[in-house]
């Protein structure tokens, strides 16, 4: 299992989210990049290249020269319109009534660039759909302030569970870290995410096979 890599980004939840898989990083170093999207850019390149452009950032600090860097990127897109952060309750509200009652997908892209320079681009999309929200709702939510700094200004893990009537995919791809995406990254630079399981007693088939082996001897 590597246990030296750098974690590139700052959110909590990405954290708590890798040490699920016993994975905990050596250090954090957020990356500082401009996340603007280019004209004509679909959703599916913009995530990759915000993904890879944050590994790729961080793996040039002089302070992270030499180790296993990962980094993601998490987007809400109704369409072609990418709902991103922001720190307006306007612009919120606008969201929020935009993803009501209907289908939008959420995707995050997981880069890993290891020690001797390989890069490794994982890509999770999963389909969630809204009920229909009353603008009591909208105001009560708002009202929590769990939107802020949250993509398409809201947190599946949060008061806004109540509000999801389907999700088709990964959840903790909507948290903001696919950990099935992550674990082959892990696997393929190498190592393999080694899950903690208690020994259980050994039943059917395998316990009478292991019971006349011991009888033999």
């Amino acid at each position: 299992m590597i246990k030296d890599f750098i974690l590139a980004s700052a959110s909590p939840r990405r954290l708590e989210l890798l040490k699920t898989l016993g994975l905990t990083p050596k250090k954090i170093i957020p990356a500082d990049i401009s996340e603007d999207k280019k004209a004509g850019e679909t959703v599916l390149c913009y995530v990759k290249r915000m993904a890879k452009a944050k590994a790729a950032a961080v793996a040039k600090d002089p302070a992270a020269v030499g180790e296993n860097i990962l980094a993601a990127d998490t987007v809400v897109a109704r369409g072609k319109i990418i709902l991103g952060k922001t720190d307006s309750r306007e612009t919120a509200r606008a969201n929020l009534k935009m993803l009501s009652g209907r289908r939008h997908n959420v995707l995050t892209a997981v880069c890993m660039i290891t020690k001797d320079g390989r890069q490794s681009l994982k890509v999770s999309t999963t389909a969630v759909k809204f009920k229909r929200l009353t603008d009591l709702e909208i105001d009560a939510y708002l009202a929590t302030d769990e939107w802020q700094d949250k993509a398409g200004s809201y947190a599946i893990q949060g008061k806004a569970a109540a509000f999801i009537s389907y999700i088709g995919g990964s959840y903790s791809g909507v948290v903001g870290l696919p950990l099935f995406e992550v674990s082959n990254i892990f696997c393929g630079a190498g190592d393999s995410v080694e899950l903690k399981t208690k020994n259980k007693p050994k039943t059917g088939v395998k316990a009478k096979a292991a019971k006349a082996d011991k009888e033999q001897k």
